[in-house]
């Protein structure tokens, strides 16, 4: 069985250690160290479609696959936690740059929101699919809420913060207020579109946005900057 550690506080990092047969797979980018005995392949999980569909939500189209043994660090590109999801042969639905790493005995596929969730809301929430047995590794910005709805219990989550819920939840998408209201909303960055999610089921929320946070930081850059940012020399 594979055992992990998860590090750190304000950006938390994970450490699998293998066995000798033992596998995970997950998003390449996210892998920050390794021993040199653990092996890397790239593989199309699922066949061709699903790496189609990952590809087309915005994840890889291969995964990449690590063997032991050894040891694998993961890590995220921005502060937050890390949140261990284990499935028993259950799903769960999780924004796709969130994902981390999963165990060999989970299936990942990717799909659009239902009900134009990805489409209303604002930059896309594209949810990736995990199915089947083993521990789910995914990266909450800032911090992360969790909550646990009982049967007909609903939440509305703003669709940028939306992390994580269980597959069987039914979902649906709602608009904040009319029109001047979402022009006021887009102007100061705010929320224009909540999620809202019917229990019974798990839901993980960050509590931290990019949009939000990419927002503020271009709107406190000075006058004289012009367009972009820059960093070192260098226009971003």
């Amino acid at each position: 069985m594979v055992e992990y550690r998860i590090l750190g506080y304000d950006m938390q990092h994970v450490r699998a250690y293998l066995q000798q047969g033992e596998t995970i797979f997950g998003e390449g980018g996210h892998v920050v160290a390794k021993s040199p005995s653990v092996s890397i392949a790239f593989k199309a999980q699922g066949g061709l479609l699903k790496s189609l569909e990952r590809e087309i939500t915005g994840s890889r189209f291969f995964i990449t696959e690590l063997a032991g043994p050894g040891m694998v660090e993961f890590s995220s590109f921005l502060p937050g936690r890390v949140i261990q999801i284990p499935l028993e042969g259950n799903g769960i639905k999780v924004e796709s740059n969130s994902f981390l790493f999963a165990e060999s005995g989970v299936q990942y596929s990717a799909s659009l929101a239902s009900l134009g969730a990805g489409i209303l809301g604002g930059e896309g929430i594209f949810l990736a699919t995990f199915r089947g047995r083993g521990n789910v590794f995914v990266h909450a910005l800032g911090g992360v809420s969790s909550y646990v709805l009982k049967q007909g219990e609903e939440i509305e989550v703003e669709a940028e913060h939306l992390l994580a819920f269980d597959e069987n939840m039914q979902v649906s998408v709602t608009r904040l207020g009319n029109l001047r209201t979402m022009i006021l909303g887009a102007i100061e960055q705010e929320g224009l579109f909540f999620v809202k999610v019917t229990g019974p089921g798990r839901v993980w929320v960050h509590n931290v946005s990019i949009g939000q946070l990419v927002g503020k930081i271009v709107r406190n850059l000075p006058a004289s900057q012009g367009p972009g940012l820059n960093i070192g020399g260098f226009q971003i």
